[in-house]
């Protein structure tokens, strides 16, 4: 890497990481489905980590196609209404290999519900090797379980992938306090403990994906997708976000 390079892209923190990426993150400004332009801008921010060494993996959720717990909620049964939401990962983890792809970053699609035509899967030390030859892998169909979200899921395989830090991507610039797009009085928090998170009910994620992350010390940062970037910047100590750990 040239010294121009090292001055516009600061050497990152960690090693290994696990991005969550919400299915509304792809949506963009729509109010369903996937944004192309969304969908490439998350693809180049990617590119542009792994470019700088690190090894990446991603979680990606299915929100933008199924939520399968407002479905269940309507009288859907729920396992089956869950199965439905892992199907709608698959979909979003292949845009997002495809726009990955298109800008030259090799990348594998690994399910936790096999579907061997369209995706390898879940092996823990295939993953690790691929990310070890410098492949981007997409975690898809969450854990593979009913009544787990993919939440869980990212918490689960940033620990079988040994990650240094996970980072959940999302609309707005880390946690608070209020929801701040409907009280514009909220406060952003810089720093949060695992306990204080789950004790306030703060929404960062689901009770069992923070349990996780707390049981096996993988500290969680929260972000803005939504600003080109800000992954390569987050990873450096730069820019906007709230990072969940326990206090040294």
């Amino acid at each position: 890497m040239s010294e121009t390079q090292t001055q516009l892209h600061p050497a990152p923190r960690y090693k290994r990481v696990l991005l969550k990426i919400s299915g509304e993150a792809l949506m963009g400004d729509r109010e369903y489905g996937m944004d192309k332009d969304m969908v490439a801008q998350i693809a180049r921010d990617v590119g542009e980590v792994r470019a700088l060494g690190v090894d990446v993996c991603l979680v990606v959720g299915g929100g933008n196609i199924f939520r399968g717990v407002s479905v269940a909620a309507a009288g859907m049964e729920r396992a089956s209404a869950d199965y439905m939401g892992m199907l709608a990962t698959v979909i979003n983890a292949l845009a997002l290999q495809n726009a990955l792809e298109q800008i030259g970053v090799d990348t594998r699609v690994q399910s936790a519900i096999p579907m061997d035509t369209i995706a390898e899967p879940y092996i823990r030390r295939r993953a690790e090797r691929h990310m070890e030859k410098g492949r981007v892998v997409i975690f898809a169909a969450g854990t593979g379980n009913p009544y787990f979200t993919t939440d869980t899921a990212a918490a689960l395989r940033a620990s079988e992938m040994g990650c240094d830090v996970l980072l959940k991507g999302t609309k707005v610039d880390g946690v608070y306090d209020a929801d701040p797009e409907k009280s514009p009085d909220a406060t952003r928090y810089e720093r949060l403990d695992y306990m204080t998170v789950l004790t306030d009910d703060l929404g960062v994620m689901d009770h069992a994906a923070i349990s996780l992350a707390r049981e096996n010390k993988i500290p969680i940062l929260v972000f803005s997708i939504y600003r080109p970037g800000a992954f390569a910047e987050v990873l450096a100590g730069n820019g906007r976000y709230t990072l969940v750990r326990n206090e040294d």
